[in-house]
């Protein structure tokens, strides 16, 4: 059976700009890898209630998860939750579960409660809550839309507490090969050992290694042997 698929919609004009580094993508990818769902498309997109309803719609059709990250806070631009409610056909409310986690974090930190704060309670009628260890503000999840923060140490408790819960399948492990040697001198024998292994991913990148350019061939699949038979064979076929 093969691993189920997932998407990543990273929103933000932040993000578009130039003005914010996106730092989620690394994160996301390496949970997903461990768990056996393959990430397998990346999109970024402006904040904006159509564009953002539109795409959640085309790529929760597409994959089995979509994971969301950005726009989820107290401000005018934090439109994610509406969108992801108007995508679904929902309506969107303070809900009092999640009202309670910000009231304990506004006791805990001897702070007054304030509407941009209540409006981070705001959920989608039919979410489950994604909890959030480090500002209680919570994500949530509705259907197979997740949906979290854009704050890479918030986002990265949210996923360390959500894709565990996830359906998986076979992790992907991977091998690699160095060469120093340029990719066009070995372009046509890598094609047709790939295409012997065609049930692996076989990717070439070219980079600099203490001021050298080389060549990293990695291999990828979810069966270990299968990848190190491949990896150890690929070395003879690029030295020829």
């Amino acid at each position: 059976m093969p691993n189920p698929t997932a998407a990543f919609l990273v929103i933000g004009d932040e993000i578009l700009s130039g003005r914010t580094r996106e730092a989620n993508i690394q994160v996301l990818a390496t949970a997903l890898t461990g768990a056996g769902i393959d990430l397998t498309e990346i999109r970024v997109i402006r904040d904006g209630l159509d564009p953002i309803v539109a795409a959640v719609n085309e790529l929760r059709a597409t994959y089995d998860q979509v994971f969301t990250s950005g726009g989820i806070g107290p401000t005018h631009d934090d439109v994610t939750a509406d969108s992801v409610a108007a995508a679904f056909g929902v309506s969107i409310d303070i809900r009092d579960d999640a009202r309670e986690r910000l009231e304990r974090l506004v006791a805990q930190r001897g702070i007054p409660m304030a509407d941009g704060i209540l409006r981070m309670a705001r959920i989608p009628d039919g979410a489950v809550l994604i909890g959030n260890r480090v500002s209680g503000a919570p994500g949530f999840s509705i259907a197979n839309v997740h949906v979290m923060a854009g704050v890479p140490g918030i986002f990265k408790v949210m996923v360390e507490d959500l894709v565990p819960t996830l359906r998986g399948g076979a992790p992907t492990v991977s091998g690699s090969v160095v060469v120093e040697r340029g990719e066009a001198y070995f372009a046509e024998a890598l094609a047709e050992f790939a295409r012997a292994y065609d049930d692996l991913s076989i990717g070439s990148y070219p980079m600099q290694n203490e001021g050298k350019f080389v060549v990293e061939i990695v291999v990828r699949g979810t069966d270990p042997a299968r990848v190190q038979e491949a990896v150890a064979k690929l070395g003879d076929v690029l030295r020829e």
